[in-house]
């Protein structure tokens, strides 16, 4: 478990105990042992057993956790989870923060299998992006993995993405593309996100790698598509849901990224039971 996990898991632990479990504290007796069982409310993809279990343990590192299920793995509504044992009191205090990480996670993974059912036969490859919660990225984006997708780049240090914004600042899509060339090894791709197909033609002229359609219509793409044709990577971005993937992974495109499949995923329904 790595030391940024590790300061998460204490955060949230000192939000939700802070001083002290009052009423556990004045109900059970130190020494009292127990079990309990953590069960599926609802059908869902598994995500974040290994975080659950490093929870428990740095509540008390007494406590037996063993899953009964991997993450990845599609559960129906009723299936034991994970199975527990050990001091009472460790159980009671590490199961909201045990269960908030379980379900979150495990909601952006059965949230991300439903997008990728949609693409069953498809080439095209379904990521995430960086619309994560702060200090989750990490874990949200295992997550999607879990759930049948990729992962676009993890921040700002590891993958060009040159923007709209960008663009402004360098005085133009060449100009940028030049400058980052200039900057960064030949190993490093390039991806420019564009706007309208003349951007497009740009972006082609510049040598980029990885040519992002932003919020373009069905008609736009597909003339994208025809303009690249295959002298770069095609990723559409915005305006994209479940209704609308498999006329996009039709249209010709490669990658095609959803900042829903984590802004926007429910947290699935499971609890924890004392026995």
């Amino acid at each position: 478990m790595n030391l940024a996990l590790n300061t998460l898991i204490d955060l949230a632990l000192a939000e939700d105990i802070g001083t002290g479990d009052i009423t556990t504290d004045a109900i059970v007796a130190p020494d009292k042992t127990g079990a309990g069982t953590i069960v599926a409310k609802e059908q869902c993809v598994l995500a974040g057993l290994d975080v659950a279990k490093a929870v428990f343990a740095r509540v008390d590192n007494a406590i037996e956790f063993k899953p009964a299920c991997s993450d990845g793995q599609l559960v129906a509504a009723g299936d034991t989870v994970v199975t527990l044992k050990g001091p009472l009191a460790g159980l009671l205090k590490g199961e909201r923060t045990a269960l908030n990480f379980l379900q979150r996670l495990s909601g952006i993974a059965t949230n991300t299998h439903a997008y990728t059912r949609e693409l069953t036969g498809s080439r095209a490859r379904l990521v995430d992006t960086r619309k994560t919660t702060p200090g989750w990225r990490v874990l949200e984006k295992y997550a999607v993995r879990m759930g049948g997708g990729s992962n676009h780049r993890m921040g700002l240090f590891d993958g060009v993405l040159i923007k709209d914004n960008h663009i402004e600042a360098a005085g133009g899509i060449q100009a940028a593309v030049t400058k980052v060339r200039r900057e960064l090894s030949h190993l490093i791709k390039i991806e420019v996100e564009t706007a309208t197909l003349e951007q497009v033609d740009e972006a082609i002229a510049a040598g980029a790698d990885v040519i992002m359609l932003d919020n373009m219509d069905a008609d736009q793409i597909k003339a994208a598509v025809k303009i690249v044709n295959k002298k770069a990577l095609i990723e559409v971005s915005g305006g994209i849901n479940r209704g609308n993937l498999k006329n996009l992974a039709a249209s010709g495109v490669d990658i095609i990224s959803v900042g829903a499949l984590t802004h926007s995923a429910r947290a699935v329904d499971l609890s924890m039971y004392i026995h």
